[in-house]
């Protein structure tokens, strides 16, 4: 172990067990990898965002199985999985749910939209309006949903996963910044290598099975994923680490190339973001390293950069790993 980790590693005897959320996470990841090959980063980040209890935006070239990444995971949590197909004519009852009169009692009931599951797998986001894509503002930050001046929790664990194109433009609608930064990763999801592309091909000849996604079975609980989340809370964090985590988030709003810069709600992200990476590689610690690897996923969507960088070609990108190279790392 390094003389930076040392310094962040807790004096206490009695270190937090993540046995159990290790192998339990391990066996979701070698589930997935059946199916998928070549997306380990986008598979580990999925695993940090169910962890902390964010949500997360997959975006990425049509095929490059942002949708089956999502949905394979999903498959190997036993619970409670729903999958919405956004499209222009969604209406905001449509995910939400909607109040409908029983004849036989002549009272309105209640009845669930499909928001109302552990994963929610939300596809092609940008492609409803904004009056639908407002209908989910409460729910993601608040986990909650009100209908007609009632409230109705989701179920716990709640996460969403949605998933976006970059380049298809026609009958899309830009997501709000505020929704933006309801979503705790930004994910981008890439192509293969052509080494992995060539796997990609064996596989799927070797695997002669119409449905791939059979070949996943569920290996954890939404109970245990429920005390995995209380668990990456307890995780010792140095007072060194909330400096760093704030002097990265205020320089996004102080940077000459940026117009918007990331909210507290990034930085509380970036803190539990943190915890999650730790715990999957068994620290029960957090390192400036973790920041640094979580940083930018989680700030990129959530900047604006100036119209002038824009026509320069800057990317938020550029900027957010310029701002994190800048920050004194604490040693």
């Amino acid at each position: 172990m390094s003389e930076n980790e040392n310094k962040f590693e807790p004096s206490f005897e009695n270190r937090i067990d993540l046995n159990g959320l290790q192998v339990k996470m391990e066996q979701v990841k070698q589930e997935v990898k059946k199916v998928i090959v070549g997306q380990d980063e986008v598979i580990h980040k999925l695993l940090i965002s169910i962890l902390a209890g964010g949500h997360s935006l997959l975006e990425g070239m049509p095929g490059v199985a942002k949708t089956l990444t999502a949905k394979l995971i999903a498959k190997s949590i036993d619970g409670d999985f729903k999958r919405v197909q956004f499209t222009p004519d969604l209406m905001p009852s449509d995910v939400t749910g909607s109040s409908i009169l029983d004849l036989k009692t002549s009272e309105f009931e209640f009845k669930k939209g499909p928001i109302f599951g552990n994963i929610v797998l939300i596809d092609e986001i940008n492609r409803a309006p904004a009056k639908t894509q407002s209908s989910l503002f409460e729910c993601m930050a608040e986990r909650q949903v009100t209908i007609d001046g009632i409230t109705h929790a989701v179920p716990d664990p709640f996460v969403v996963f949605a998933t976006q194109n970059p380049i298809d433009h026609e009958g899309t609608y830009r997501l709000p910044e505020a929704q933006l930064d309801r979503f705790l990763f930004k994910i981008d999801v890439n192509y293969p290598e052509r080494e992995e592309e060539l796997v990609i091909l064996q596989q799927h000849h070797a695997l002669k099975v119409h449905n791939k996604e059979e070949q996943v079975r569920p290996v954890v609980s939404v109970k245990e994923i429920a005390s995995f989340q209380s668990l990456i809370k307890l995780l010792y964090v140095h007072s060194e680490i909330f400096t760093y985590i704030a002097n990265i988030v205020h320089q996004t709003r102080i940077n000459p190339n940026l117009t918007l810069g990331a909210s507290p709600r990034a930085s509380i992200a970036i803190l539990e973001a943190s915890k999650a990476n730790a715990a999957l590689q068994g620290r029960d610690f957090i390192t400036p390293d973790d920041v640094k690897y979580v940083a930018s996923s989680i700030l990129e969507h959530r900047v604006l950069l100036t119209p002038e960088k824009e026509i320069e070609g800057f990317t938020s990108a550029y900027v957010i790993k310029q701002i994190v190279d800048s920050i004194e790392i604490p040693r």
